[in-house]
């Protein structure tokens, strides 16, 4: 399916888990703490990588993604 993104989260420790919600399978929450940001990336022009002293935040999209919805909305096609 290419028009659908995959994510991953990777915590250091439970500790840093806020919240997990699964409700009536139409919603998911997960919420957490990445800590102090160490950095941020493109890694290999396909994936987002967010760094934390707490984990990392990885979502698949490509530079020319990225730059599309960094533009101010009144700019998108």
């Amino acid at each position: 399916m290419k028009d659908e993104h995959s994510f991953s989260v990777q915590l250091k420790s439970k500790d840093h888990v806020k919240n997990v919600s699964l409700s009536d399978e139409t919603e998911v929450l997960f919420e957490g703490y990445l800590g102090e940001l160490e950095s941020l990336g493109l890694i290999e022009g396909a994936l987002v990588e967010i760094k934390g002293c707490n984990g990392v935040l990885r979502v698949d999209l490509t530079r020319d993604q990225l730059m599309q919805l960094l533009k101010p909305r009144g700019e998108q096609p």
